[in-house]
């Protein structure tokens, strides 16, 4: 047993797993329509489609950002897990070393590779992810450019689109292996 395994199997880090395969589990259009639903046209407390000011952002960020977000949270979590065994860790614990400052300094330093790892990959599930989040909220964007491209059979503009996705899915890897070789020099040339 690791010497922060106290937490693990409280109440708290039960439901917020649970919550969190809610969020994989939930598509990008359920999860919006839904949101429209509960938060637009019963609690009125957001406004429903379009893109005319900052409260219209929310809702399709939401939308967008939970699935990832959840995933990111079970990565993070089982990651931690793992990291928290190890003995370098009981090491600085003996040593006198704040919990604080262990968990801050030591263990998040090694448990965020996975996340840094998973961000590339992230990035283009979001940006393919949006084309029905604009369709949804009707936003005004590229996506809505390429379905409508798609439909009318306009071959130049779903090329020039595409490779406009491809650059920027390629620029979000390299940055990723950037980041990763940062953060872990055992992966540097």
């Amino acid at each position: 047993m690791g010497l922060f395994s106290s937490e693990q199997n409280r109440w708290i880090d039960k439901t917020s797993m649970m919550v969190a395969i809610a969020g994989v589990s939930i598509p990008h259009f359920v999860l919006a329509t839904l949101l429209i639903l509960i938060l637009s046209h019963t609690f009125r407390i957001f406004p429903p489609a379009l893109w005319e000011g900052w409260q219209y952002t929310i809702l399709p960020a939401l939308s967008l950002a939970a699935a990832p977000a959840a995933y990111m949270a079970r990565v993070m979590r089982a990651s931690f897990m793992n990291i928290l065994k190890e003995d370098y860790l009981r090491t600085c614990h003996a040593k006198g070393l704040r919990v604080r400052s262990i968990l801050f300094k030591h263990a998040l330093k090694n448990a965020i590779t996975p996340i840094v790892t998973f961000s590339g990959p992230l990035l283009a599930g979001l940006i393919t992810g949006s084309f029905v989040i604009e369709y949804i909220f009707s936003i005004p964007g590229m996506g809505k450019y390429f379905v409508t491209a798609v439909i009318n059979r306009d071959y130049p503009l779903i090329m020039g689109v595409t490779i406009v996705y491809a650059v920027m899915i390629v620029l979000a890897n390299l940055i990723v292996d950037i980041l990763y070789s940062l953060l872990d020099p055992r992966v540097r040339i």
